[in-house]
This record gives C-alpha cells, sequence and structure tokens, in this order.
C-alpha cells in the first residue's frame, strides 16, 4: 500500500515516513499544500495522511478540491486544532478520519489500517490465470490441477505477480513490496533474478502455456503466452 504524507515539519516527516514503512507501508512525503496536490494528481495512492496547516494551499482547501473532483482515496487529517468546530469542519469538508496532535503513533497505524480495510473491495479467496489457481487463503497453489510446491517468498513473489495482470513488474517494486528492502546498499536484482527463475521453473515446466514472462530491461508480467 502506498501513502502520501504531506506535512510540513521535516522532522514530523521523516518520523511518520520511517514508522509508516516500519509498518509495511510504503511512502511519499511533501512537505507543502501545493506539493502534495501536484503528488495527488501525477500518481496512485492508496490513502493520504494530511496536514492541515499547510503552507500555501493549506489541507482543507486540498480535501475540498480533491471531494469536488470525485476523488475518494481516504484520507486522515492531522491538525492541533481540537475544538467541536474545527473536527466538524474537517470531516464535512472530506475527511475520512481525524487525529490531534500529539497523538500516538501506534493509533495513526490503527485508523489507517482500519480506512484501508474499508476502502479496499473484497478481494476473491482464490483467483485463477489460465489454468493456474492460487489459493491465497490456504496459500495453495495449483497447475493444470496439480500442486505447485512454493517457498513463502515464491509464493509472495507469485501473489504479488497475479495481483498486476498483464502489467510490468520492476525489480525496484519487488525489492519494496515483496522484499521491502529499499535502503540496501547494493540493489537485489540478483536475488530477484534468481527467485523467479525457481518460481518460473515450478509453474511453467512442463506446461504449453507459459506464464511468467520477462520483459527485457524492464521486469516481468504474468500472462498467457503459448510457446510455438
Amino acid at each position: 500500500m502506498r501513502l502520501l504524507i504531506v506535512e510540513d515539519d521535516e522532522k514530523t516527516a521523516r518520523a511518520l515516513a520511517a514508522g509508516l514503512e516500519r509498518a509495511g507501508f510504503s511512502t511519499a512525503v511533501a512537505h507543502t499544500g501545493e506539493e502534495g496536490f501536484f503528488l495527488l494528481n501525477a500518481e496512485p495512492f492508496d490513502l493520504v495522511v494530511l496536514d492541515w496547516m499547510l503552507p500555501g494551499r493549506d489541507g482543507i482547501e486540498i480535501l475540498k478540491t480533491l471531494r469536488a473532483r470525485g476523488t475518494k482515496t481516504p484520507v486522515v487529517l492531522l491538525t492541533a486544532r481540537d475544538a467541536v468546530e474545527d473536527r466538524v469542519l474537517g470531516l464535512e469538508s472530506g475527511a475520512d478520519d481525524y487525529l490531534v496532535k500529539p497523538f500516538a503513533f501506534a493509533e495513526l497505524v490503527a485508523r489507517i489500517r482500519s480506512l484501508l480495510r474499508r476502502a479496499a473491495p473484497a478481494e476473491p479467496l482464490k483467483k485463477t490465470v489460465a489454468d493456474l489457481l492460487v489459493d491465497l487463503e490456504g496459500r495453495r497453489v495449483s497447475r493444470a490441477g496439480k500442486p505447485v510446491e512454493l517457498t513463502p517468498r515464491e509464493f509472495d513473489l507469485l501473489v504479488y505477480l497475479l495481483r498486476q495482470p498483464g502489467q510490468v513488474v520492476t525489480r525496484a517494486m519487488l525489492a519494496q513490496d515483496v522484499w521491502r528492502e529499499t535502503n540496501r546498499i547494493t540493489p537485489l536484482d540478483n536475488v530477484i533474478d534468481v527467485h523467479v527463475a525457481h518460481l518460473r521453473r515450478k509453474v511453467d515446466e512442463g506446461h504449453p502455456t507459459k506464464l511468467i514472462q520477462t520483459v527485457r530491461g524492464v521486469g516481468f508480467v504474468l500472462r498467457e503466452e503459448a510457446t510455438v
């Protein structure tokens, strides 16, 4: 899940980003309302953590503009203003939740996860591509009715590809979202390539239709591709 943090205090923004990344989220940070509004128009985000008091375009103005455009991205509004009328204004302007500073970080994470659960459509517990069947709940995989034994990492890698069928996934995306290691001195490219090779062998070997494809110089994609 990718979150946007719009917070003008750099120390607070760094702390929020570091904490949310430790909690398993991917984050981007904007320090002004204008920068935050630009990012919201340039990239997709699953949720926004938005400070009310910002230089230039403030949080309420951003909220009202987003909702007027029909944007449904969940927003948690952060503010030191705790009067009832302030809470009402924040919620009526389009905030999905409201947290008064100072707050417990664990509460912020809990509220974010609650909003994301409410916003996310229910995902089928079983997914298929061609004759590949993946049981998300039981963490089981089969191909043409025969079980495919995967390691936990290989299963997570397959599910990540499965959730983006037909879309190319880069090694950087896999390092961030599957391995959750973005601060390594050396890249994970070789490790990722080895895991993809093992996964491809287990899923595709012996089948005329190959599902895990390499897009040279870009990354990988899960799609049906029959061999000649």
